[in-house]
């Protein structure tokens, strides 16, 4: 089943602690798997490469459950393929994350009362480098607190040399082919960030405003115009209306009024207005709307800034020097004073735009950028995935990513920032505009002057999974490790992220694209379903729980919850059940190691076995098939799953304890399933390890004398299934089950011995009494015995005499009670339900509500009439 099992391993410990402390093994646990090499790839190896890159977290990060999330799944995956003999990378890194640093650093000079111009560039960037080494990557170590199995020795950031290089190369060969060009177009702005943002970048929330209706012109010749940003008509050019709209028709080309200012502006006719909508006419305000801007373009309108990069105002006397808010009330106050308020609504709830590091609200704003023309490029990623070459899974997410791949709007990669990868355009004196490659050297002398901007950081981020491997170099890295295997990051970077490596990844490596699969998952939220933030109380410290519970259990209850593509609520609560997985484990080896379980020597014959030996080692194998196959279609979920069931459930719960009494007899029969249980252990393990490294490796080095589990091998499905013995244990677990709940019906403590006689003639029961009575505890039955209880199960018989353990009048009684609130509910839930009157006014929530009380009380009624029955009588 596992090359272990055919080898001589040292002979195991059993020295285990009598419970399992995380705090205890984890942390040196981590350290001596780094120090050995294990998660560090060869390039030169013969094994089959499989490769995962990092998402790489921002440089001012720290470990949230979104991280540990995703963490934890790529973990699981490289893990496993490691095992499995393939030469594994997980490549980690930093992204240098402009904006958010530059914030950073510009606090911190705040709190000394300068700002980044008191510095210069030159010496401001020289500080962020600083605080990057002083206090940035703290996110780092905190995944080497999860286990992160990556390796260190590659740790990438996204303004290394080699990026650098790499970022310098495409720029250089994307502008040669015309697919850089620098235009002014409308972009959005952060008044508070001071620089451009792309339309990803921006967060849309419903806020309350005010919409006002403004007259324009006057008597026959005005209409009406209708805003929620009346600052802006500061800046109008001029209104529109469709050409059809035959309201408006005897006024196009005509010349109206801008009231407040000096100007007269044309009404023009085009097909963008929508004649349904309000009025019908729409000022247009070129400068401050990207809608207006195209209206802008094809009618040849100037287009008027009118406020500065803060968002002050800067036109019109009376309003210069207001903030944008403040003028938008000044100018609905100018506007009243003269009659040209229409109508008022507030508040106004609209959607509106936010800067998505600071939420500042965005100002649309004319101004001179860099873009990418994204159209060959985003065919190409859309084609990728068209064609097969690249997957993505949950494949109903293919909508969302050809949704954006195939409307996507030219990409706006410069920022108005000092912190990142400087854009490497120089403009000589006379007009002169120069690229400069990664191997060019720049133009130099008087007037010669390089771009002040930088690129976004998705720019950079973009090139990730091929520039962390040498490109543009060929290097040994980037021949082995790409493609990379698959992508795993959330579906809400879809449009960050993943189209820009798509695009970049096609183009920069001859049409290959940079992963054969893009695995998306959902977001995790709180366990009602919320989403969690820093500014609710539900948001969470992974490490937090990490202290309390140990990282295996907050890694499993992530997986746990991790389907394709689907939200992920956690609780602590369902972490707790994930340290209390982690104990029985510990606790069941454990016992498992001191009652015998070894790998020593071959397996036994089948013919040696017992059926319960057949049966775990049957399951064992469906159950190496089971996670095989969800690996390799993502259900993380499902895998965790079945894993959880099989080992608490088949293994603890209902092998070690119908073998116990094998155990304790000895012989031949208990070394035969002390075998098997080693084997049912090591396998088991091995199939925990990736999802839940620490407990498993620090057992299952217990219970081998091997090196490792991180080096260990991968589970092969033997093939070995035993139906009949599969048939066997279920009827054992039948009768068990069924006299349990009896039992307990009953009021019985778990602990209770009960005289029993069972009658197992004619089934395949018999080899099992002496493990069903253990498991019961059920005693023989003696001289004075009366069967009060009999329970036919499973073809067999099971007669309990309970004269001795229970009040049987008492309990007629209590039971009696129980029966008449039963009845009761019943029947005023069929007189509801029986109402028309009633069902014809009630919600459907409530009928529903109803139909579900009347479903329990039946179900108690059929549950306490089967208990009186079986009672003996009073």
């Amino acid at each position: 089943m596992t090359e272990n099992a055919q080898q001589q391993p040292p002979a195991p410990s059993t020295d285990l602690p009598t419970q399992y402390a995380p705090a205890d093994v984890e942390g040196p646990l981590y350290e001596r798997w780094v120090e050995r090499g294990y998660f560090e790839a060869d390039a030169k190896s013969d094994k089959p490469p499989y490769t995962i890159v990092i998402p790489p977290p921002n440089v001012t990060g720290s470990l949230h459950l979104g991280h540990a999330f995703q963490h934890t799944l790529m973990d699981a995956l490289t893990r496993r393929k490691r095992m499995q003999g393939y030469e594994a990378l997980w490549l980690p890194g930093m992204d240098h994350a402009g904006i958010a640093t530059q914030n950073k650093v510009e606090q911190q000079l705040a709190e000394e009362g300068k700002s980044r111009h008191d510095l210069g560039r030159e010496e401001f960037v020289a500080r962020v480098w600083q605080w990057k080494e002083e206090y940035g990557g703290r996110i780092l170590g905190q995944m080497r607190r999860l286990g992160d199995g990556v390796d260190w020795s590659r740790e990438r950031f996204t303004m290394d040399e080699g990026l650098s290089k790499a970022v310098l190369t495409i720029f250089k060969r994307l502008y040669d082919d015309e697919l850089i060009y620098r235009a002014e177009r409308i972009i959005n702005w952060c008044p508070r960030c001071l620089t451009a943002i792309s339309d990803i970048e921006v967060e849309y929330q419903e806020d309350a405003g005010e919409l006002v209706s403004i007259r324009y012109g006057e008597g026959e010749d005005s209409l009406v115009v209708a805003t929620t940003r009346a600052e802006t008509m500061l800046g109008d050019t001029a209104v529109a209306v469709h050409p059809e709209d035959e309201r408006y028709k005897h006024l196009i080309g005509k010349l109206i009024k801008l009231p407040l200012t000096d100007r007269s502006i044309p009404v023009v006719a085009d097909e963008h207005v929508d004649p349904e909508f309000g009025t019908g006419a729409v000022k247009v305000t070129p400068a401050h709307d990207p809608n207006d801007f195209e209206i802008g373009r094809r009618h040849d309108l100037p287009s008027l800034t009118i406020m500065d990069e803060h968002g002050v105002i800067t036109v019109h006397g009376p309003f210069i020097g207001l903030d944008r808010f403040e003028a938008r009330s000044a100018v609905v106050g100018a506007l009243k004073e003269q009659g040209r308020i229409v109508a008022e609504k507030r508040p106004y709830m609209h959607s509106v735009g936010h800067c998505s590091r600071c939420k500042t609200t965005v100002e649309p704003r004319l101004s001179m950028q860099w873009w990418v023309k994204v159209g060959p490029l985003a065919k190409a990623a859309g084609d990728a995935v068209r064609d097969g070459r690249v997957k993505i899974h949950p494949e109903d997410m293919s909508k969302r990513y050809f949704d954006w791949v195939d409307n996507m709007h030219d990409w706006c990669i410069s920022r108005q920032l000092w912190w990142g990868h400087r854009i490497p355009i120089w403009y000589g004196p006379d007009g002169e505009v120069v690229c400069v490659g990664p191997d060019d050297e720049p133009p130099t002398g008087e007037g010669w002057t390089q771009d002040s901007d930088v690129l976004d950081t998705w720019f950079s981020s973009g090139l990730w999974p091929f520039s962390t491997l040498g490109w543009p170099e060929k290097t040994p890295d980037l021949k082995k490790f790409y493609p990379t295997d698959v992508l795993l990051t959330g579906h809400d970077i879809i449009f960050f992220w993943v189209a820009r490596m798509m695009m970049f990844g096609l183009y920069a490596m001859d049409g290959e694209a940079p992963f054969h699969t893009i695995a998306l998952t959902g977001l995790v939220r709180d366990e009602f379903g919320k989403k969690m933030s820093k500014s609710n109380p539900n948001a969470v410290d992974p490490l937090v729980w990490m202290d309390a519970y140990g990282s295996d259990a907050v890694r499993f209850t992530l997986a746990n919850g991790a389907n394709p593509g689907a939200d992920v609520p956690i609780g602590e609560d369902w972490v707790k059940a994930s340290r209390n997985f982690t104990n029985k484990i510990w606790n069941a080896t454990r016992f498992a190691l001191m009652n015998g379980a070894t790998i020593e020597g071959p397996l036994p014959d089948a013919s040696e076995m017992s059926a319960a030996d057949r049966w775990i080692l049957s399951r064992l194998n469906t159950t190496v098939a089971q996670v095989d196959a969800y690996y390799d279609d993502y259900q993380f979920a499902k895998l965790a799953d079945a894993l959880y069931h099989f080992a608490w459930d088949e293994v603890f719960d209902w092998y070690v304890e119908l073998s116990k009494t094998t155990f304790f007899a000895g012989g031949e029969p208990a070394r035969v399933s002390g075998r098997v249980l080693g084997e049912v252990l090591d396998v088991m393990l091995r199939l925990l390890h990736p999802v839940i490294p620490f407990v498993t490796d620090a057992l299952w080095t217990t219970l081998t004398g091997g090196e490792s589990l991180v080096i260990g091998d991968w589970p092969k499905d033997s093939g070995f299934r035993d139906k009949a013995a599969e048939q066997e244990i279920e009827l054992v677990q039948r009768v068990i089950t069924e006299v349990r709940r009896f039992r307990k019906d009953q009021g019985l403590k778990d602990g209770q011995k009960v005289p029993a006689r069972l009658d197992l003639t004619g089934t395949a029961l018999a080899p099992h009494e002496a493990a069903i009575r253990q498991l019961l505890r059920l005693q023989p039955e003696g001289d004075a015995f009366t069967a009060t209880a009999t329970l036919p199960v499973a073809g067999a018989e099971v007669a309990l005499d309970l004269s001795g353990t229970i009040d049987v009048a008492a309990e007629r009684k209590r039971l009696a009670k129980d029966l008449a609130a039963a009845e009761k509910e019943k029947s005023q839930a069929n007189g509801k339900l029986g109402n028309e009157a009633f069902l014809a006014k009630a919600p459907d929530h409530v009928v529903d509500k109803i139909r579900t009380r009347l479903a329990k009380a039946e179900e108690d009624i059929a549950r306490i009439q089967a208990q009186l029955e079986r009672l003996p009588q009073a």
